[in-house]
């Protein structure tokens, strides 16, 4: 009989590679929205008792302004270590992020997390800056 002759080794089905999980972007979004978030909120309630134990405000022009924030010195620290812990977390969502992004394991998740830790710092100094002022405000208010 005519026609093609059979491939050598017959014909196969191709494999279907395994999806890959997701791990890697579902992590580097968990850690963003922690330090997107919850860091700040830390940071909301420290800076409130900042604002509140300094009732004259902060001058940054002042040459005594380390001994000014004197009274709220635990506030400050806890503010302090907010900061740091949320710069530690948003920089190892942006590369875990990226590594879920290059390798496809979570490339949506990866994405989100991504855009979560490049905005992270705005939003803590926002509510940082936000909260002293109100703290500050509240402070100048009469005791009932």
């Amino acid at each position: 009989m005519g026609g093609y002759a059979p491939s050598p080794g017959g014909y196969q089905v191709p494999e279907v590679p395994a999806r890959k999980s997701g791990f890697l972007g579902i992590l580097a979004l968990v850690l963003a929205i922690v330090a997107g978030v919850v860091v700040p909120i830390v940071a909301g309630v420290a800076g409130f008792e900042i604002g509140v134990r300094i009732p004259s405000g902060i001058d940054t022009n002042d040459p005594e302004l380390l001994s000014t924030l004197s009274p709220a010195r635990d506030q400050v620290l806890w503010a302090e270590i907010a900061f740091w812990a949320g710069t530690v977390l948003g920089i190892a969502a942006i590369v875990i992020g990226i590594l879920g992004i290059v390798r496809r394991q979570g490339r949506g998740a990866g994405i989100a997390a991504l855009v979560v830790a490049a905005i992270a710092p705005v939003i803590f100094w926002v509510v940082l800056v936000v909260t002293i002022a109100t703290g500050t405000a509240s402070g100048f208010l009469p005791a009932t």
